[in-house]
């Protein structure tokens, strides 16, 4: 499986007092990668939500810290397809700096109607998303 590849910088906003990643950061940079990662497939998300009235959200997320990022650091986070059932998607998003794995998630995301409820994922969606399992 190929993974999909987000690169991104450490700003200082990014950082806490001892100039290493403030550890919520993490989830806002793998964030930033699903939402790339399903913007090149071809998945509008705001016209999937007009159009059908589903939201995709997370579920669960295990997160490792393996090593300190820090101001300025040059981020890539890949982020490559694990499971693709119903209603379900699940994902490893791991991010590296020159190579060397900092952090590694394993996120799994649901697929939601606009008032919460579990929701199939649509079929076009669904063809769209399967295509890196093959």
């Amino acid at each position: 499986m190929t993974a999909h590849q987000f690169r991104t910088r450490v700003y200082y906003e990014d950082t806490d007092l001892a100039g290493i990643v403030y550890y919520a950061n993490y989830l806002k940079f793998i964030e930033r990668a699903r939402t790339e990662w399903v913007a090149s497939l071809g998945v509008d998300q705001m016209e999937l939500k007009a159009r059908e009235g589903v939201v995709f959200a997370v579920r669960r997320v295990e997160a490792d810290f393996l090593r300190p990022a820090r101001f300025g650091d040059e981020l890539v986070v890949e982020t490559t397809l694990q499971s693709l059932g119903g209603a379900r998607i699940g994902l490893e998003q791991v991010v590296t700096r020159g190579g060397e794995r900092v952090f590694v998630a394993v996120v799994t995301l649901v697929c939601l109607t606009e008032d919460g409820h579990a929701a199939r994922i649509p079929v076009e969606v669904r063809g769209k998303l399967a295509g890196p399992l093959h």
